[in-house]
């Protein structure tokens, strides 16, 4: 099995080093083609008004200058169009990707791009706590959980949203199979400050309020520390709201 593997931390994030050797669990054979650079919240943005720039590291190593969609385009079209991925992984993200997470997650846009591609495609994220960021959570129990998703099959146009929980493997509690959760209350606030010439400028900056996660959800999973496992689409149409505004249109 050939392996691309990249993140939205950048190449030199501690969560993609995890990455790989879950990766070289599974294959000896992993590229990994990473953002020069922190791209987290880009979502499934990709450049189109600058060059991409590819630096070599080693021969398995790349880092770009540009997006993780750029980076899985740049890995499936150019690295390894002679014989390309049969799995592209995306992460280990430092901090969960749920709920509305997952519309501006860099890393669940590298899942998304390779599945546009026609590629199986896993995002994974480690959530942490002010304990700090139990990396070895992801590492000892992904490869396993990527065997079992691996070998049920992809529905095509499916990407898969893995979240592991803030503690130790041997605290987590299992598997949950969760639809996408929502939080109840507003997470954004514009943060205002001056610098030092007295000028405005402002940070978008984020709450974590309490709120009551929904059952079954990705939200709850974690919470009780389970990882969560989350099928994603691609195609967004809402079903019952075409039912909803067919008399509307005729």
């Amino acid at each position: 099995m050939r392996i691309l593997i990249t993140n939205d931390d950048g190449v030199h994030a501690p969560g993609l080093k995890v990455l790989e050797r879950i990766a070289k669990s599974l294959s000896d054979d992993v590229v990994v083609v990473a953002p020069e650079s922190d791209q987290s919240g880009v979502a499934h943005s990709l450049s189109l008004s600058d060059p991409l720039r590819l630096r070599k590291i080693t021969d398995r190593h790349f880092a770009v200058k540009g997006t993780p969609t750029d980076c899985v385009i740049m890995g499936v079209r150019k690295l390894m169009i002679d014989s390309p991925p049969d799995l592209i992984l995306s992460g280990v993200n430092k901090g969960q990707n749920v709920a509305e997470d997952v519309t501006y997650s860099g890393t669940i846009a590298g899942a998304i791009e390779g599945t546009l591609l026609g590629f199986p495609s896993i995002a994974l994220s480690q959530c942490y706590s002010p304990a700090g960021t139990p990396w070895n959570c992801a590492e000892t129990l992904a490869p396993e959980l990527i065997k079992r998703i691996v070998a049920r099959g992809f529905p095509p146009g499916v990407l898969m949203n893995v979240n592991f929980p803030a503690c130790e493997p041997a605290a987590v509690q299992g598997v949950t199979l969760a639809r996408q959760g929502r939080r109840e209350q507003e997470l954004m606030k514009i943060e205002a400050r001056f610098d030092g010439r007295g000028n405005p400028y402002y940070w978008i900056a984020f709450e974590r309020p309490r709120f009551t996660a929904g059952e079954g959800t990705d939200l709850e999973a974690v919470a009780q520390n389970r990882i969560s496992v989350t099928p994603l689409r691609l195609d967004l149409t809402d079903d019952p709201a075409l039912a909803h505004f067919a008399g509307a249109f005729g």
